[in-house]
C-alpha cells in the first residue's frame, strides 16, 4: 500500500477517511515548496504532476506547467530524483491542431496557443530532467463525470449550438477512468514516454450533442457552422499497455447517469 502525500492551493481540512496526507503550498510560488526538501520527504519514489491553473490565462498556465514542475522536481532532497520510480505527467490534448484525421501520440504538436507551449515547455523539462523509463506524458481529453455536467444542463436549457462543419471532434474520459490511467502509468513496468488518455469513441460534436440531448430528454440543439475546433484522438497505445476504461463511450454513462437522477429531479 502507496503512502500518499498531496499538495493543494488552499488551506487543507483535516479529513481522518482521506488517504493521501494533504500540504499547502502553491506551484506559482516556489518559496511554498521548500518544505519538501527536509530529509522526510527523501524516500518519495513515484510523482503524478497533474496541476489546476487557477484561471485560463498565458500567466497562470506558464506558472503550473514550464514552471512549476521544475520548481517541484528542484524542491525534493537531494539525490531524490536518482531514486525516482516514475513521474507521471497529466497534459493535454490541446497541444494538438484541429484535424479530421486520426491523431496518435506520433502526429506533429501544433505550439500556437499558449496553452500548449506552456504544457510542452513541461514535457520538455520533465524528459530533461529525468531517465526515459521515469518520465512519462498523459495526455487528456475532455473530462466528464458526477460533477462536470455542465454540458447536459446547458443542453437543457436550450444555451448550447452544435458546431457544424470539419474539424469538429469531441473526445472525452471519465473521470475516474482519467485517474485510472494515471495509476496504470505509475505502476507500469516498461512504459513508453508518451500516451493518449480518452475513451474509445471520438464523436462528431453535432452527432454528440443530438444524441446526449436525447438520451437526457432535452430539445436537439440548433447547429451553427463553426471554424474547425477538435481531433479524433486515438487511445490504442494507451489500451496497448494494458488500461481498460470503465467507460469506453461516454454516452452509456450519461445515460446512466441521467437515468439515476431523473426521478430526483435534478438539473
Amino acid at each position: 500500500q502507496w503512502k500518499c502525500i498531496g499538495l493543494r492551493r488552499r488551506a487543507v481540512l483535516p479529513d481522518t477517511d482521506c488517504p493521501i496526507t494533504w500540504h499547502q503550498a502553491d506551484l506559482q510560488d516556489p518559496e511554498s515548496l521548500s518544505f519538501l526538501g527536509d530529509s522526510a520527504f527523501s524516500d518519495i519514489t513515484h510523482i503524478l504532476y497533474a496541476p489546476a491553473p487557477s484561471a485560463r490565462t498565458e500567466a497562470d498556465y506558464s506558472a503550473v506547467y514550464a514552471r512549476g514542475l521544475p520548481s517541484l522536481l528542484k524542491s525534493l532532497p537531494a539525490g531524490t530524483l536518482n531514486k525516482l520510480q516514475r513521474c507521471v505527467l497529466v497534459t493535454s490534448s490541446a497541444v494538438w491542431a484541429p484535424t479530421d484525421d486520426w491523431v496518435d501520440e506520433t502526429t506533429q504538436v501544433d505550439p500556437t496557443n499558449f496553452r500548449a507551449r506552456a504544457m510542452l515547455a513541461a514535457e520538455d523539462a520533465l524528459h530533461a530532467s529525468l531517465p526515459q523509463h521515469v518520465a512519462v506524458t498523459l495526455r487528456l481529453s475532455g473530462l466528464y463525470g458526477p460533477d462536470r455536467v455542465f454540458l447536459v444542463n446547458g443542453l437543457k436549457a436550450g444555451r448550447i449550438k452544435a458546431p457544424d462543419g470539419p474539424g469538429h471532434w469531441g473526445n472525452r474520459i471519465h473521470i475516474d477512468d482519467a485517474a485510472s490511467a494515471c495509476r496504470h502509468l505509475l505502476e507500469l513496468a516498461t512504459p513508453r514516454t508518451l500516451y493518449i488518455g480518452t475513451d474509445d469513441h471520438p464523436v462528431a460534436l453535432g452527432d454528440f450533442y443530438e444524441a446526449l440531448a436525447k438520451v437526457v430528454g432535452a430539445p436537439a440543439p440548433a447547429r451553427e457552422m463553426r471554424p474547425p475546433g477538435g481531433k479524433r484522438l486515438s487511445n490504442a497505445r494507451l489500451r496497448a499497455s494494458g488500461w481498460v476504461p470503465e467507460w469506453p463511450r461516454a454516452l452509456d454513462w450519461y445515460a446512466r447517469y441521467h437515468s439515476s437522477h431523473k426521478d430526483a429531479g435534478e438539473r
